[in-house]
């Protein structure tokens, strides 16, 4: 008689959508993890047979899916959730962000509206989230804290903030984060300049040098408003993009954020140099930045995640409705219902982020071999009956507070929704902390 595997945790469900192979949906199915890696995936009968478990969990009612990226966001700014609502961009970063970020960003505004974001993205099913904002240490040791993978942006601007003096420094700093933290297994690295307006042609030859030594990801706001591309007419006399082409930015190591005000020879020309884009559907809406234009931009092979932005201008980190919104919209723009089906928006909320990330090889979809990031979400809800196709559930009728489990690595975060390394009051004790102190700047 065979001997069964010994294994640290068997995980069966009712469903598992892998995400690759694209389309595929496995039923009475469990995942076999050992040493925070996913060893295999298999009929449960078969399991039961080939495997000694540690722990064995049983989720009959669920949907197990890879945990979600959230491609773009500013995780500390949930801070400032609410500050500023129903403002155009400029007004609201000029007369309220700016100002606030000024009075208070500091290490530890950065640490604890991180930590912040951090439990409310897990309790949404995402496992991975790349952040660009000052006091990346920061940003970095809260991600730890909560045990999510991060890519930490190494932000960089032209002008000085309590963060840095010039933008020299920004990339010092960066670049020693970098080194303290290059090998803890949950943290990745991008190099974060801030976006085109705010950043020079010296800055970015900087930049493009360091990355394509280090051969990281660089991550920006482009192409977010009409005004950003009059103002570069009028200053640069290039659009963003042809003055970032000029500089040799455009690459597969961009991940451009936003992307909508585009032309088609834009478009063509981001496709061919392989750039990666993170669509933010929600933030695009509130601040009335336009329409992006995804089905052109997939039209062209390009690789689209999704994000969520910062909880200052979205509100909320609910990659969930991101997903809902990406899909609906396309349908919309394209006057085809069958535009950005089920499947391939779960694509670009998990695999496509991983993608754009470089880290395609370790996550993104469950596979034998890669990291155990898996997210489980339970149908047994009134209102998720019936269920009759579970990927066109999860991104039309789910929502977040359907997500019961959540693994990162391996080792469970969240069960049956609530958190396993978190003390939820001491966040929400921070959050009003933060409130307090902010309104009566605000006020005084």
């Amino acid at each position: 008689m065979t001997q069964s595997i010994k294994i640290d945790t068997l995980l069966e469900a009712r469903w598992i959508i892998p995400v690759e192979p694209a389309g595929a949906v496995l039923y009475e199915h469990a995942i076999a993890i050992d040493q925070g890696v996913i060893h295999s995936i298999l009929p449960k009968a078969e399991a039961h047979l080939q495997f000694a478990p540690g722990e064995q969990i049983v989720l009959d009612k669920h949907v197990l899916i890879p945990g979600l990226i959230n491609l773009h966001t500013h995780a500390a700014m949930s801070l400032m959730r609410g500050l500023a609502d129903d403002l155009p961009l400029m007004e609201w970063l000029n007369n309220h962000v700016w100002p606030t970020e000024t009075e208070h960003v500091s290490a530890d505004f950065v640490l604890d509206g991180t930590m912040l974001a951090c439990a409310e993205m897990l309790k949404g099913g995402t496992t991975c989230f790349n952040d660009m904002y000052y006091f990346p240490e920061a940003s970095a040791k809260a991600a730890l804290t909560v045990g999510m993978r991060a890519a930490i942006g190494m932000i960089v601007i032209d002008f000085p903030t309590s963060y840095a003096s010039d933008a020299d420094d920004y990339l010092a700093k960066g670049l020693a984060m970098r080194d303290e933290y290059r090998q803890h297994p949950l943290l990745s690295f991008c190099f974060a300049p801030h976006a085109p307006y705010t950043v020079g042609d010296k800055t970015f030859t900087n930049i493009l040098t360091y990355a394509e030594q280090l051969d990281l990801p660089i991550h920006i706001h482009l192409h977010e408003t009409d005004d950003e591309v009059r103002n570069s007419l009028k200053t640069t006399g290039l659009r963003p993009i042809a003055r970032l082409h000029q500089l040799g930015l455009l690459s597969p190591n961009l991940i451009a954020v936003h992307m909508i005000h585009l032309t088609p020879e834009e478009i063509r020309q981001i496709g061919s140099q392989g750039c990666s884009v993170a669509h933010c559907p929600s933030s695009n809406l509130k601040l009335a930045s336009g329409f992006a234009l995804i089905p052109s931009l997939l039209n062209q092979g390009i690789n689209v995640g999704l994000g969520t932005d910062g909880a200052a201008s979205n509100n909320r980190l609910d990659m969930f409705e991101e997903m809902r919104l990406a899909a609906l919209l396309a349908k919309a723009q394209s006057n085809r219902a069958e535009e950005l089906p089920a499947h391939q928006v779960l694509q670009m909320a998990t695999i496509n982020g991983a993608r754009a990330l470089g880290l395609g090889e370790r996550t993104g979809s469950l596979v034998a071999g890669k990291i155990a990031d898996i997210t489980a979400v339970d149908f047994s809800s009134l209102e998720l009956l019936p269920c009759y196709d579970p990927v066109s559930h999860l991104i039309y009728s789910a929502g977040r507070q359907h997500v019961s489990h959540v693994w990162v690595n391996g080792k469970m975060l969240l069960n049956e929704g609530q958190f396993t390394t978190l003390d939820e009051q001491a966040l929400i004790n921070r959050a009003e902390f933060w409130q307090e102190r902010i309104r009566m700047k605000k006020n005084g």
